[in-house]
C-alpha cells in the first residue's frame, strides 16, 4: 500500500509540474488606445467597460509590469498563472483623463507607447508634464516611432535597404528624445498598425529592441521577441465574454514556420502554411486555424501541420489564428496567430 501510494504522489506531482510548466511560461498582453465613448469606435473602450475588464482582471489574474514580465521570459524564469500585462498604443490624452483614475484605483503598472515628437505638439496627445507625472504613479513609458504612420511604406525611388536604414534611424532618434524626457530607455518599440517585415524585425533585434505587434496570442519564453502578440481589447474585441477566454489563453509552442515574412503583394493566392508543435501539452489533431471567422483546411502528420490558406484578394491586414484545447490545464486554449501585410495594387497602406 505504500509503494502504491508513493506511486500516485509522484504520478501526480509530475502532472502538476506538466500543467504549472505552461502556464507559469506564459503571459497575455492586451492592447487599448482610446478609454473614451467619443473617439472611433473601431479603437476605443468606454469608461465603464474598461472598469469591467480591470475588475475582472483583478478577480481572475496577475497584472504585472511589462518589464518584469519580458525579463522573466527571456530569462526562462515562472512567472504567476494567468499573468497579464496592460499596454496602450499612441499617447492620447485620454488615457490621463479616463483610463489612469481607474488603472491607479486598481494599483495597476501599464505601459503607453508614444511617438515622442508628438507629445505636448498635438492637442489630443498627452503632454511631457503628464507623462513625468504618470511616470511616478506605476506608468512606463516606451516607443512607438517618430510618427504614427505605416513603416511599410516606402519613399518614391527608395531601395529596401535605404528604406530599412531610415525606418531603423527614426526608431532610434525617437528613442532618445524619449530616453532624454524620461531618463530611462526601455528599447521597446511597437509597430504602428502592427505592420512589419522580415528585414526591420531582424534590425529591430540586432539593435537589442524588442517588438510588439498587434496580432493576437499569448506570450512565452520561446516567443519570438521581434514581434510579440498582443490582443487589442476595444471596439469589437471588448466583449468581457469573448476577452475572458483569451486573457486565459496559452502560447502555442510553434517553430519553423514557413511563412518567413508577413509582408505579401496582391493577389496572395491558396498560400500553405506549415509549422511544427511541441506536442506535450497539446494535440496536433485537435488545431483549428480561421480566417475571417472560417475553418481552414489542415493536415497534420506526427508534430507538423500544414493549413491551407484562403486567396486574399484585397489590400490591408489579414491574420490566420490557430488554437488547441491544453491537455492539462481544462478549459484553457493554446493560441497561435500569423498575420499578412498587404499594400494596394498602387502601393499604399490602408488605416
Amino acid at each position: 500500500m505504500g509503494k502504491n501510494w508513493r506511486f500516485i504522489t509522484v504520478t501526480l506531482a509530475c502532472a502538476l509540474i506538466s500543467l504549472n510548466t505552461w502556464a507559469t511560461d506564459n503571459a497575455v498582453i492586451l492592447l487599448y488606445h482610446h478609454v473614451s465613448s467619443t473617439t472611433p469606435k473601431s479603437t476605443s473602450v468606454s469608461e465603464q467597460t474598461f472598469r469591467q475588464h480591470m475588475q475582472h482582471l483583478a478577480d481572475n489574474h496577475n497584472v504585472l509590469p511589462l518589464k518584469r514580465v519580458i525579463e522573466a521570459l527571456q530569462n526562462k524564469q515562472r512567472l504567476p498563472d494567468k499573468t497579464v500585462v496592460i499596454t496602450f498604443d499612441d499617447g492620447y490624452d485620454n488615457i490621463y483623463v479616463n483610463a489612469h483614475p481607474i488603472l491607479r484605483e486598481f494599483a495597476f503598472p501599464y505601459t503607453i507607447f508614444v511617438n515622442p515628437p508628438l507629445i505636448g505638439e498635438v492637442n489630443y496627445q498627452l503632454d511631457w508634464q503628464q507623462i513625468k507625472q504618470m511616470s511616478k504613479e506605476n506608468v512606463s513609458f516606451a516607443n512607438h516611432g517618430k510618427q504614427h504612420n505605416h513603416m511599410l511604406g516606402k519613399r518614391k525611388g527608395e531601395s529596401q535597404q535605404d528604406w530599412l536604414n531610415r525606418t531603423m534611424q527614426e526608431i532610434e532618434e525617437a528613442e532618445k528624445m524619449l530616453q532624454q524626457q524620461i531618463g530611462y530607455s526601455l528599447k521597446y518599440f511597437a509597430y504602428p498598425y502592427g505592420e512589419f517585415d522580415a528585414d526591420l524585425k531582424q534590425r529591430l533585434s540586432s539593435r537589442g529592441y524588442v517588438g510588439f505587434a498587434q496580432h493576437s496570442g499569448a506570450i512565452a519564453s520561446y516567443s519570438d521577441f521581434s514581434a510579440l502578440p498582443r490582443y487589442p481589447a476595444a471596439g469589437v474585441y471588448s466583449n468581457l465574454k469573448t476577452l475572458a477566454v483569451k486573457l486565459n489563453s496559452l502560447a502555442m509552442p510553434v517553430t519553423n514556420n514557413s511563412i518567413k515574412d508577413p509582408k505579401a503583394v496582391l493577389p496572395f493566392q491558396d498560400p500553405t502554411m506549415t509549422f511544427d508543435v511541441k506536442t506535450a501539452d497539446m494535440s496536433p489533431l485537435q488545431i483549428t486555424c480561421f480566417q475571417n471567422g472560417q475553418p481552414l483546411t489542415k493536415g497534420v502528420e506526427e508534430s507538423t501541420v500544414s493549413v491551407q490558406i484562403n486567396s486574399i484578394t484585397q489590400a490591408g491586414r489579414h491574420r490566420v489564428n490557430c488554437t488547441a484545447p491544453s491537455k492539462h490545464n481544462k478549459g484553457r486554449f493554446y493560441w497561435y496567430s500569423q498575420p499578412f501585410f498587404i499594400p494596394t495594387s498602387a502601393g499604399n497602406w490602408l488605416d
